[in-house]
């Protein structure tokens, strides 16, 4: 995952992943296994083997055109990552690359883009609710405040009333179908600028694959997974992502300090070490080779022996439906 469609074989911040996790041994967890890339850069860099998971059937089918070379050191599973310590044995290293694949986005039949005309779909596992049963059952304010919280879309309410409106005419099943919708309520893009469907159709594949509750409980299930100096590795593409990411690791730093904001928090040991709070993001040569590396960030943690912690998920900025709350 995590690949521009015109370099579909090169992961995003690849190198300086492979040069925060050095030096790279032993077994590895790449949770979000899709097109490979991962998986065959850590096995390249030094890990001995290599756990591949992915919810998309299609990733572990396609693996097998590249997958023979490495014989038994790498491991295909299907499944979820927030699974992950039960779907694998214990890892020195995790890395989760996160949001949708180049490989599903190029899939019209997958229903991910709104640049090619294809079933309403986006399921990455290819089960359960679809896209379209989404927006076409969901009432007015549960579809506004899913553009809002998970795709941040700031004209979420005028673009849920269009598709309430357009709905009860007719069936909302293609994704052009969608998209053109979302393109009647927002001005036209100036050069340069996303496409005006980028945030809406971001926040129901959120919701369609529950992404965020997933991110967490990979987070959760990468600390247990892990053995003590193992690292995890997370690449996000949006704010919240990323913002959720930081949140956890500094909830696993230890406790005490405080502020004139904040109350003094009770000291614990650390589950996590960061060597940089900062997050890294690409390069110039990779901005230029890749053009989907812009928004990318990641951010890598140590773990230490301490016991897994608890994880308080609105404090996460994790963001709450009416009915999560």
């Amino acid at each position: 995952m995590g690949k521009a469609a015109d370099t579909p074989h090169v992961p995003v911040l690849i190198a300086p992943l492979i040069a925060a996790c050095a030096p790279i041994k032993g077994h590895w967890i790449d949770g979000t296994l899709g097109a490979g890339g991962y998986a065959r850069a850590l096995l390249e860099a030094g890990a001995d083997r290599v756990t591949g998971i992915d919810r998309d059937p299609l990733a572990i089918e396609m693996a097998a055109s590249w997958a023979a070379p490495f014989g038994d050191r790498l491991t295909l599973v299907p499944g979820v990552f927030s699974k992950m310590d039960e779907l694998a044995d214990a890892a020195d290293g995790v890395v989760l690359d996160l949001g949708v694949s180049s490989m599903q986005l190029d899939q019209a039949r997958r229903g991910f883009s709104f640049m090619r005309d294809g079933p309403l779909d986006m399921r990455m596992s290819q089960d359960g609710m679809t896209a379209a049963d989404l927006v076409n059952s969901v009432d007015e304010g549960e579809l506004a405040d899913i553009l809002f919280l998970y795709g941040e879309e700031r004209a979420s309410r005028r673009i849920a009333r269009a598709i309430i409106r357009k709905r009860a005419e007719v069936p909302i099943v293609s994704t052009l179908q969608l998209a053109e919708i979302i393109e009647g309520c927002l001005p036209r893009a100036k050069p340069g600028q996303a496409h005006p469907a980028t945030r809406s159709f971001q926040a129901i594949r959120i919701a369609v694959n529950d992404e965020y509750a997933e991110l967490i409980g990979g987070l959760e299930a990468a600390e247990r997974a892990l053995r003590p100096g193992g690292k995890l590795a997370v690449v996000t593409f949006h704010s919240i992502e990323d913002r959720m990411v930081k949140r956890f690791f500094q909830s696993r730093a230890g406790g005490g300090g405080g502020s004139r904001h904040a109350p003094e928090l009770e000291s614990f040991a650390p589950q996590f070490i960061q060597d940089s709070r900062k997050a890294i993001a690409a390069d110039e040569a990779e901005l230029a080779s890749n053009p989907r590396s812009r928004s990318a960030r990641l951010r890598v943690g140590t773990r230490t022996d301490a016991p897994p912690g608890v994880t308080d998920r609105a404090a996460l900025g994790m963001p709450l439906l009416k009915g999560d709350r």
